[in-house]
């Protein structure tokens, strides 16, 4: 065993050389390097970490991934956390949860409408329109991208069973609002977080406000495993029933690698199977192989530790670029947070007024030349892509905003890889271009 953990040792140091000398830093040169909007940020230890996991031979879901999940839950302070292997997975799992014929006249069935929002990443919404449900579309608000809580009891019907909604590129919808709206309508409430971990409103983490919730481990967000994703919630049932739709659909919950943990393994008549037919083969519902592997688990782990540290790096870029781009608040409206929250930023939000003398597509084009990466708001608005055509759903109101987002809306990076000199950069960028 000593001669084991000497080699790994060895292994250990040799990851650091390496990474010192693959990685290394590189100056920041204006106008020839890039100021991205997202990637990833590592060191040493997730190579380390992933080793480490791979030198173990557990190809699948194990230790590390235990150990991942509960870290993670104690961090948002919720009870279960169920990795998956996209924040897309998640939003499928955690939907699929409200589908599950276990809560009855509760469950979401097709026909029964969602209350989201089009200003949206299309697979926030797409379980809804997997599941045969109808999406009704809600404004949201500018400058803070969240849904328009004023809509809430016009998009009400008999037919509304949930809300389904993300927390825009990290800043939080108005909970107090939403929450006392889903309690006294008896809908559930499903918190989409992929691009908001660490967020917090009235000092509670979002995510654990509502039924249940998601997470994106993808490079952009705040933490990566690469590909990922999580599942979150505090009701048991809801984390069975998630549980047993990411693992194949199966009955069985016995984690990989044990057997029997129910006890009743072989004792069983269930569904049209014979008594005995072996448990861990019977399956409750139509589910999914989601999971993820021991290695990404890992990298997630080393990630998970650099967290809070991302996270003020980001808070500390968005007021930064505030104040940088505050002097041309007259040409462009720039993000601000939800009252009571504290966000975790994602992105820093700029709409083009539509007197800036300039179009949103012209300054965006500017900046990518001058190397400053930006994005649009995702899909923009869902009901304008090509493959929505194809699918039913409802409008509340006239979504003006939603539409200015299309059309003049636009973001740059608050990433932990931009630092003040890029932020410097980018204000003369924006002074030339606007001054």
């Amino acid at each position: 065993m000593s001669k084991l953990l000497d080699i790994k040792h060895q292994i250990h140091a040799l990851i650091k050389e390496y990474h010192d000398e693959a990685f290394k830093a590189k100056p920041f040169v204006e106008g020839e390097s890039a100021v991205p909007v997202s990637g990833k940020v590592f060191d040493h230890k997730e190579l380390t970490y992933i080793t480490d996991s791979a030198l173990d031979a557990w190809f699948t879901t194990g230790k590390f991934n235990a150990e991942f999940e509960k870290k993670l839950a104690k961090y948002i302070n919720v009870k279960s956390v169920l990795t998956v292997n996209s924040g897309s997975s998640a939003n499928l799992v955690a939907f699929s949860a409200l589908t599950a014929k276990e809560l009855g006249e509760e469950r979401i069935k097709p026909g029964d409408e969602v209350i989201t929002v089009a200003a949206s990443f299309p697979t926030t919404v797409n379980p809804i329109l997997q599941y045969g449900a109808i999406p009704v579309f809600l404004d949201v608000t500018i400058p803070h991208y969240e849904i328009d809580v004023e809509l809430l009891e016009k998009a009400l019907s008999h037919k509304t069973k949930a809300v389904v909604i993300a927390h825009t590129m990290g800043n939080v919808f108005n909970l107090d609002v939403i929450t006392a709206f889903c309690e006294k309508h008896d809908l559930w409430l499903m918190e989409d977080c992929c691009d908001a971990l660490g967020a917090t409103y009235n000092g509670q983490h979002v995510g654990t406000f509502g039924d249940i919730a998601t997470l994106s481990f993808y490079p952009a967000h705040h933490i990566t495993m690469g590909e990922g994703g999580a599942v979150y919630t505090s009701n048991s049932k809801l984390k069975k029933i998630a549980e047993s739709f990411r693992d194949w659909g199966r009955d069985c919950w016995c984690e990989p690698g044990k057997d029997n943990t129910c006890g009743l393994r072989f004792c069983q008549q269930l569904g049209d199977l014979p008594m005995g037919y072996d448990h861990k083969y019977i399956y409750s519902r139509q589910g999914f192989n989601l999971k993820i592997t021991d290695m990404q688990a890992a990298l997630g782990l080393a990630q998970l530790e650099k967290l809070d540290e991302f996270i003020k790096i980001r808070r500390h870029n968005f007021d930064l670029l505030s104040k940088t781009l505050q002097k041309y608040s007259d040409k462009l409206i720039l993000p601000e947070a939800t009252p009571k929250a504290n966000p975790s930023w994602f992105g820093f939000l700029i709409t083009v007024k539509k007197d800036a003398g300039i179009t949103r597509n012209d300054l965006v084009q500017k900046l990518n030349d001058k190397k400053v990466a930006t994005r649009l708001l995702f899909a923009g608005d869902l009901r304008k892509q090509p493959y929505f055509k194809d699918y039913d759903y409802r409008i509340v109101g006239d979504l003006p905003n939603t539409d200015i987002i299309v059309n003049d809306t636009f973001w740059i990076g608050v990433t932990p890889m931009i630092n003040d000199e890029m932020i410097a950069y980018m204000g003369k960028c924006f002074d030339e271009i606007l001054g």
